[in-house]
């Protein structure tokens, strides 16, 4: 699931999980087996679920194409617990978050700006590691790839009812009446799971309306000062896209508030929806089902603008290597050959991400093709829940404002509990 400390769902089936865990220890063997005798061993720390497999055989590939290094790929250590132990992973290659932020601001995370493929980042996705606590003078995270989120929809329900693809909020309301009137549900809901309400209508509706990033830069500058009447807040920033997504709620299957992340799935791939707020990591999911559908995403529009029209994004995985580090060489060159074109292009068109390089190539999926355009013009924000410490239990709040709590008295408690923690730290 995404949360403030995760980059894609978490769901996953015990078959999934040992298949993964299987290939991983196959893979390790395989690099222990492929580095020439005496060879040192480093260790990749990539545990995002569905990539386990690819990159176990990554790690394998590399241990053999050197008599240097073999490649332990580490699934499961505690990454907090590591770093407190001084013995962090050689290299990690997973999501970044909060949680790594704050790795970076102590300066755990080693400089790679020497590195050639430092440089071939652009610079717009660059400038989202800094969206989180940053270390001056270094750069300490190489994004791999992204992920870019917005309103998944069926183009044959929307076809025939004769609707348009809508690039206003008028017209997105027209969409969703016209849809209920003729008896097919507008949106799916799916309010059971509470990261997919901070994920989806949350972070769509915060994302377009307000400019994200100054929002969280000045909520940290006021810390324990934030409240009913500061300059910015929860209650009184975001009061106004929360009210619409209210208006949003309204056009959800009626019940919405028992159904999970995998009822979502299923009910698009059976057409009981027009739209679906999720990530393309939901496109797996449904195709499970077999059923042959023509599913594309769009931005959800926030405002009577097009121009304001933006997608949302996170860091699916980043390259990063901790400053005690065992083997920094090793670490760099295996970096590297991640990095190279044919490996990390790979990577992104296999798993529905976009390139994070100057020159990578545009998407070849259909269901998220409509999203490059957006993607090329760096129309993108960084979901709003993704910058809520943990502590705060700001999904539950967000779960009971769509199940009927008071918003602005749920968004003067999320106030409250940031004021407290910036107190206490």
């Amino acid at each position: 699931m995404v949360s403030s400390s995760t980059g894609s769902p978490g769901p996953l089936t015990r078959r999934t999980l040992l298949a993964g865990a299987g290939s991983a220890l196959t893979a390790t063997a395989l690099a222990a087996c492929g580095g020439a005798s005496g060879s040192s061993q480093l260790t990749l720390y990539q545990s995002k679920p569905e990539a386990i497999p690819y990159f176990s055989q990554l790690a394998a590939d590399f241990s053999t194409s050197q008599d240097r290094f073999s490649v332990q790929h580490d699934i499961a250590t505690n990454l907090s617990a590591s770093f407190v132990r001084n013995n962090p992973p050689d290299l990690g290659c997973l999501n970044y978050n909060l949680e790594m932020g704050r790795f970076m601001e102590r300066g755990a995370l080693s400089d790679l700006s020497d590195l050639p493929e430092a440089a071939m980042i652009r610079e717009d996705v660059a400038e989202l590691a800094d969206w989180y606590p940053t270390y001056e003078g270094r750069t300490s995270v190489l994004p791999y790839s992204v992920t870019a989120a917005s309103v998944i929809y069926n183009r044959r329900i929307f076809e025939e009812h004769g609707l348009e693809v809508p690039t206003t909020w008028d017209e997105f309301m027209t969409v969703c009446e016209t849809l209920q009137s003729a008896d097919v549900t507008p949106v799916y809901g799916t309010f059971l799971d509470p990261w997919t309400v901070a994920q989806g209508l949350f972070d769509y509706t915060v994302g377009g309306m307000i400019d994200v990033r100054s929002f969280y830069e000045q909520m940290n500058e006021l810390g324990e000062n934030v409240g009913p009447d500061s300059e910015v807040s929860f209650q009184n920033t975001l009061l106004a896209p929360v009210e619409r997504m209210l208006e949003i709620v309204q056009h959800v299957n009626p019940d919405a508030g028992n159904r999970a992340y995998g009822d979502g799935n299923t009910a698009m791939a059976r057409e009981q929806a027009a739209m679906y707020f999720q990530g393309p990591w939901a496109f797996g999911e449904i195709e499970k089902s077999g059923s042959d559908l023509d599913l594309g995403t769009f931005p959800l529009p926030m405002t009577d603008d097009p121009a304001d029209l933006k997608v949302r994004v996170n860091i699916d995985l980043s390259l990063w290597i901790p400053e005690a580090a065992n083997e920094h060489q090793g670490a760099r060159e295996l970096l590297q050959f991640l990095m190279q074109p044919e490996v990390q292009n790979q990577y992104n068109d296999s798993f529905l991400a976009f390139g994070t390089t100057k020159d990578a190539p545009a998407v070849t999926d259909d269901r998220i093709a409509e999203m490059q355009q957006y993607y090329d013009e760096g129309r993108f924000y960084m979901g709003a829940s993704q910058f809520i410490p943990n502590s705060i239990p700001a999904q539950n709040y967000l779960q009971s404002i769509v199940g009927g709590a008071d918003a602005r008295q749920t968004l003067a408690r999320m106030d409250a509990d940031w004021a407290r923690l910036a107190f206490r730290e």
